[in-house]
């Protein structure tokens, strides 16, 4: 869910709510005390659906992409609980590819009133959609492949993380966090880090790591400067000897650096991100686990959108109808491993072009076509069973997507 205002006072996030035109859900209300019983729950939502058409191949899906449901509860004025439960695909079990998962699970703390901590499961502040998923928020029926394949939303963590405002610069918020590290043997060339998170699975004691963020509100723009840095080896030193690894908090290092930028206007919106990881010791846990992990990858995209109805004066509940596009660029095997084989094939460009209909806060109705470039297979690491009709190896591809999404 959205918690993007919770380093606000009150004040500031109404503020921040009238100036973009955005409606706070119950959990915004939540997070921002607007609950003013001391036993109060709350209950919130979001998903979406939409159908997927392969203009290339000819096929296509439609799906329930998911269904989020969000529990509250206010202890009083300084504590506040949040979860979120997550279903994917519909359904799970029964040969089905759904999945069913705890998104957040954290008790929010006030320290006064300019800090505050978030302890349990939280989602760290990286990208720009990690924290702030909701459907109806971003353009697009998928979320953007940077912040899919390079920094892999939704990302979240056991642990404990500080949030706060300054004294001294009107608009700046930060973050500080530390949490479990990730798992290098489930990391891989063609997926990146993704599958190393443990998302608050039987996460590894053994490795840790630390997130930060600056954040800048500045008139009708948000800079955002946010890091990752983190052990991956899950295993004692008497394991990681046996296979060749360092052990250690900070073992086999996963670093990430990200930085963003947006515009809000009521007529016009832009946004920007680039980001770079490094995994140095790519090699190691390549002869360690069979590998082929990368040393370091990168995605950037940008983005613009423009509103076609004009908004009346002051009203909050205005239709909405964006024409938006979006330009992304990606590496999953930057620099490989002195021991690893490249892949052309990470190496993709896309081009994302639509329109975003919002008729009301918190329902968007969106259609979107998205071109795809990427770079020639390597084979050798696409294996093909030649008893089996394969289809065509395109470089270029297209695609058509319809859907709705939802937020309350």
């Amino acid at each position: 869910m959205n918690l993007r205002h919770i380093v606000f006072i009150v004040s500031s996030i109404l503020a921040t709510a009238t100036a973009y035109g955005q409606i706070l859900t119950k959990e915004d209300s939540l997070a921002a005390n607007l609950n003013f019983k001391s036993n109060t729950s709350v209950l919130s939502g979001y998903g979406e659906v939409f159908a997927n058409v392969n203009g290339r191949y000819g096929t296509g899906t439609v799906n329930v992409e998911r269904m989020v449901m969000f529990f509250g509860h206010r202890f009083n004025k300084n504590f506040q609980f949040f979860s979120e439960l997550e279903l994917e695909d519909a359904i799970v079990g029964n040969g089905k590819v759904g999945a069913f998962s705890l998104e957040q699970m954290v008790l929010k703390m006030n320290l006064n009133r300019q800090q505050y901590l978030l302890a349990g499961l939280y989602i760290p502040r990286l990208g720009i959609i990690n924290e702030n998923h909701l459907p109806t928020t971003f353009n697009g029926n998928q979320r953007n492949r940077i912040e899919t394949m390079v920094i892999p939303t939704t990302w979240r963590d056991l642990g404990v993380c500080l949030y706060g405002q300054s004294y001294a610069i009107p608009g700046l918020n930060y973050t500080l966090g530390i949490s479990n590290g990730l798992n290098a043997e489930n990391m891989n060339y063609s997926t990146g880090i993704r599958g190393g998170r443990f998302n608050g699975s039987m996460a590894s004691s053994k490795n840790i790591a630390i997130n930060s963020s600056l954040l800048q509100y500045y008139r009708n723009f948000r800079f955002q400067l946010a890091g990752y840095y983190g052990g991956s080896n899950r295993f004692g030193s008497i394991e990681s000897d046996s296979i060749g690894l360092k052990s250690g908090v900070f073992s086999n290092p996963v670093a990430l650096g990200d930085f963003n930028v947006q515009y809000l206007g009521k007529r016009f919106t832009a946004k920007a991100l680039a980001t770079y990881i490094s995994i140095k010791d790519a090699q190691f846990i390549n002869r360690a686990f069979g590998k082929n992990l990368a040393k370091s990858m990168y995605g950037a995209y940008v983005e613009g959108a423009y509103n076609l109805l004009k908004p009346l004066e002051g009203d909050l509940f205005s239709k909405q109808l964006w024409l938006f596009s979006r330009v992304e660029q990606l590496n999953l095997n930057y620099k490989i491993a002195e021991n690893g084989i490249y892949d052309d094939f990470m190496k993709q460009f896309s081009v994302t072009s639509g329109i975003t209909y919002k008729p009301t806060p918190g329902v968007a109705i969106k259609f979107d076509w998205q071109y795809l470039h990427t770079g020639d297979r390597n084979m050798a690491l696409h294996v093909v069973n030649p008893f089996d009709p394969q289809r065509p190896f395109y470089n270029n591809n297209h695609f058509f997507n319809l859907g709705l999404a939802y937020s309350f």
